[in-house]
């Protein structure tokens, strides 16, 4: 089997990561001449540290990622209150990365490339799809370099603007609002305490201002404010103006300007994210707005999901892609629309963030099919005993490109290759796991089948 990915983003890595360490040929191709240098999405939601321990990139992300930080708020010159997004919450045995991450896309995608680079695949900049035809059994697309590949899927990962949906044609729904303008950056203050992040503003309009976010690996922030002005040029200089109007001259000396841009609320769904054998997956099927910190979250998550039932070639599991993410991206999306509009009717508390940002709630629950085993929601992390008394988690025995059968005080031999027996006491070579028969609400007998992007599907012994 052949996989061919347009997109060499979060999305496009991680579904590539996915795959290769399946052992499925795959080849990764991005328009671009060269990696992008920015921060863009910033934030790591619980959930997507848990796919990343999956696949093996979770300690260089926490390595060089910050925790989110506490915001001062200074209007008028004056300190008035300090800020959190969320409060900071102690790892739970079965939520093992209950807070968010703050890590750059683009120190991310750094990451990815690097693991994806151990199965000896590489990301193929300069390289654009330029067009496709697909047949009943495969997908044939020309290049930008004038080569013809012949793949059995073609995954479009390449964002809003995705070449791979307008070919389709695929309406992608939704609002630009022109009204409103952003201007964004990453940028060195001197003058301000890297561990924190700044909000400055006037008191007659204390929702219109500036705000800074501290990056980490270095000592740049994310620089952002509305603006009022249509015809701005996203320099250094513009940057300090602002600065200097909303927080006063002198308070911040601005500098090493390595990326700006101007941007625009954008908040649109494909219609649908398969055609055949072509599919979509992150930004080229659903784009946010940065509130929530949604976007890239969820096209980690496509790509996770997406990648398992790829590598099956199983008809009926590929057709549960588009139904389970499609009905996720529009919840997301009208989360982040909800937290967007907090913003523009001056909520005081538009900054708070909730479980609902986590995305460890999603579920397929609803979405039941027994082809994809799609009859629960994530399945949480345990602390297991073995015999002899070792320590080990659920996670760790999950991660890999594998399901798992999981089985509580079984009676009977096992018919599935990875199976985990949890009993109340020790025997043979089950494990002993209290906590396991809570979290998962399961009794004596019970056995569940859990899926390779880790949520748990129910064999005949279902979970009561």
């Amino acid at each position: 089997m052949k996989v061919l990915i347009a997109g060499a983003g979060p999305t496009g890595l991680t579904l590539a990561i996915d795959l290769a360490r399946r052992g499925i040929a795959v080849r990764l191709v991005d328009q671009a001449a060269a990696y992008f240098e920015g921060s863009r999405g910033d934030g790591l939601q619980p959930r997507t540290l848990e796919v990343f321990e999956d696949l093996g990139v979770l300690d260089e992300v926490l390595t060089q990622g910050i925790p989110a930080p506490a915001m001062k708020v200074i209007i008028d010159g004056r300190f008035v209150q300090e800020r959190r997004m969320a409060p900071t919450v102690d790892p739970t045995p079965d939520a093992p990365y209950p807070n968010a991450r703050m890590l750059g896309q683009s120190r991310i995608e750094t990451i990815l490339r690097a693991k994806l680079s151990e199965y000896g695949v590489q990301v193929e900049l300069g390289t654009g799809l330029e067009t496709f035809t697909q047949t009943p059994d495969a997908v044939t697309a020309r290049l930008s370099t004038g080569e013809t590949v012949t793949a059995d899927y073609l995954v479009g990962a390449d964002g809003g603007r995705s070449t791979v949906r307008k070919t389709l044609g695929i309406p992608f729904v939704g609002t630009t609002d022109e009204s409103i303008r952003m201007l964004l950056g990453d940028v060195a203050a001197d003058g301000l305490d890297h561990d924190f992040g700044y909000w400055f503003a006037h008191g007659t309009n204390p929702m219109f201002g500036v705000i800074l976010t501290p990056l980490s690996g270095g000592d740049q922030f994310q620089f952002g404010t509305p603006l009022d002005d249509d015809h701005v040029d996203p320099s250094l200089e513009t940057l300090q103006e602002l600065v200097d109007r909303f927080a006063g001259p002198g308070v911040a000396k601005l500098r090493d300007l390595t990326w700006s841009t101007i941007w625009r609320p954008n908040i649109r769904l494909a219609e649908r994210f398969r055609d055949g054998r072509v599919f979509l997956a992150g930004d080229a099927a659903h784009v946010h707005p940065p509130t929530g910190g949604q976007g890239l979250n969820t096209g980690v998550q496509d790509a996770y999901n997406l990648g398992w039932k790829l590598a099956s070639g199983n008809e009926e599991l590929l057709a549960t892609y588009e139904t389970e993410r499609w009905t996720n991206a529009e919840r997301v999306l009208g989360i982040s629309t909800g937290l967007m509009k907090k913003y523009q009717d001056g909520d005081d508390r538009a900054h708070e963030r909730g479980r609902d940002t986590q995305q460890l709630d999603i579920t397929y629950r609803d979405l039941a099919d027994p082809a994809a085993l799609t009859t629960g929601d994530r399945a949480p992390d345990s602390p297991l005993l073995d015999a002899q008394g070792n320590k080990t988690r659920l996670f760790e025995l999950y991660r890999g490109p594998h399901e798992t059968l999981l089985r509580f005080s079984p009676t009977g031999p096992s018919y599935h290759p990875h199976t985990i027996d949890i009993t109340h006491t020790p025997t043979g070579k089950s494990y002993v796991s209290p906590e396991a028969f809570t979290y998962y609400d399961a009794h004596d007998g019970d056995e569940l089948l859990i899926r390779p992007d880790g949520y748990v599907g129910r064999t005949e012994r279902a979970l009561r």
